[in-house]
C-alpha cells in the first residue's frame, strides 16, 4: 500500500520509522513543518521527520500553509491508499481529506483532550490511564470517528518524557495495526458532549504556588523539562517529590531540613525539594540555596 505521511516532532518520527520499516507499506511522500531557527545562533534546523525521510530518499514537502491551492493541487497528484497524520501541526482541507482515508494518531483517549497538549494534560489531571486514538480526520479539530484506541496505565510519579516515549511506541504499533487491518474496523462517532480540550503550553503556565501539593507536583511532572515550574520570584524548582497531599500547612513554610532536601508546606499537603535554580543563576542543591539566603525552619521559601 502507498502512504502519505504527515508529522513533525519526535512522536511523528518514530511512527514514520515504523511505517518505513514495515514490509508492504510504501511511504510515497512526507509532509512536515518548515525548518525553524534553533538556539541562540538561530541555526535553521529541519524537523526530525524530514531528516528521517531524506535518509530514505522519500520526497519531503514543507508548505507554510497546507490550504494553499498550489499545495493542495501538488498533493492530489500523489497517488496513495492512505494518509497518516501524527502531530503535523496543520488542519487538512477538505480536498485532501477526500483524496484518501486520512488517519490521525492522537495521544489521548478521545474525546478527552482534543487539542495541542494531551500528554501534559493527562499528567496535570493526575489520570491513571491514557492512550492513543486512531481516528478519521475531518475538518474539525480531533473530532473524527474513532477507529481504535490503545491504552496504557500511568504511574503516579511518571514524568512527561517517559509518558511521551511510551505513547509514541504505542502509536507506532497502532498505526501498523490499523493500516494492515483497515477493513475489519467499525469506526465509532465521538461523543461531543463528553469532549474536553487542551491548549498549547505557554512558558507562563509553569508558575506555581504553595497551595495544593498534588497539583504542584503534577505540574512538575507535566512541565519538566519545558517550561519547567517556578515561583513568582522566578526561583525554578528543578527536582521535587510529593511528600504529603492531605495535611494543612502555612504556604511556603520550611517544615524540615535534611542532608540533601527540604520539605516545604502547602495550604494542602507538602513537597520535598532537592534542587533549585535562582533567576539568572546556575542550578544548585536546595541546601546551598537556603544557606545562601540564611533560611531556616519555619521561614518561607521564595
Amino acid at each position: 500500500m502507498n502512504v502519505i505521511f504527515m508529522g513533525t516532532p519526535d512522536y511523528a518520527k518514530v511512527i514514520l520509522e515504523e511505517l518505513i520499516n514495515r514490509d508492504g507499506i510504501n511511504v510515497v511522500a512526507v509532509y512536515t513543518q518548515p525548518d525553524k531557527p534553533v538556539g541562540r545562533k538561530k541555526v535553521m534546523t529541519p524537523p526530525e521527520v524530514k531528516v528521517l525521510a531524506s535518509k530514505h530518499s522519500i520526497d519531503v514537502y514543507q508548505p507554510n500553509r497546507l490550504r494553499d491551492e498550489d499545495v493542495v493541487s501538488e498533493l492530489l497528484k500523489i497517488e496513495c491508499d492512505y494518509i497518516v497524520v501524527a502531530a503535523y501541526g496543520q488542519i487538512l482541507p477538505k480536498k485532501i481529506l477526500d483524496h484518501a482515508p486520512c488517519i490521525n494518531l492522537h495521544a489521548s483517549i478521545l474525546p478527552e483532550y482534543r487539542g495541542a497538549s494531551p500528554i501534559q494534560q493527562t499528567l496535570l489531571n493526575g489520570d491513571k490511564k491514557t492512550g492513543v486514538t486512531a481516528m478519521f480526520m475531518e475538518e474539525g479539530l480531533d473530532t473524527g470517528d474513532i477507529i481504535k484506541i490503545s491504552t496504557i496505565d500511568v504511574n503516579d510519579d511518571e514524568m512527561v518524557e517517559s509518558l511521551f516515549e511510551r505513547l509514541t511506541t504505542l502509536a507506532s504499533k497502532l498505526s501498523i495495526e490499523v493500516l494492515e487491518n483497515f477493513d475489519t474496523f467499525e469506526p465509532k462517532a465521538q461523543d461531543d458532549l463528553a469532549s474536553t480540550h487542551c491548549k498549547k503550553i505557554r512558558k507562563e503556565d509553569g508558575e506555581v504556588e504553595f497551595k495544593d501539593a498534588r497539583e504542584l507536583y503534577n505540574k512538575y511532572r507535566a512541565f519538566t523539562p519545558w517550561p519547567g515550574i517556578f515561583l513568582a520570584s522566578k526561583l525554578k524548582l528543578k527536582k521535587i517529590l510529593l511528600e504529603d497531599d492531605t495535611k494543612e500547612y502555612k504556604e511556603g513554610q520550611i517544615l524540615s531540613i535534611d542532608n540533601d532536601s527540604v520539605v516545604v508546606g502547602c495550604k494542602k499537603g507538602s513537597i520535598r525539594i532537592f534542587r533549585v535554580q535562582p533567576a539568572s543563576k546556575k542550578e544548585m542543591d536546595v541546601i546551598s540555596y537556603i544557606n545562601g539566603k540564611r533560611l531556616s525552619l519555619e521561614d518561607t521559601l521564595s
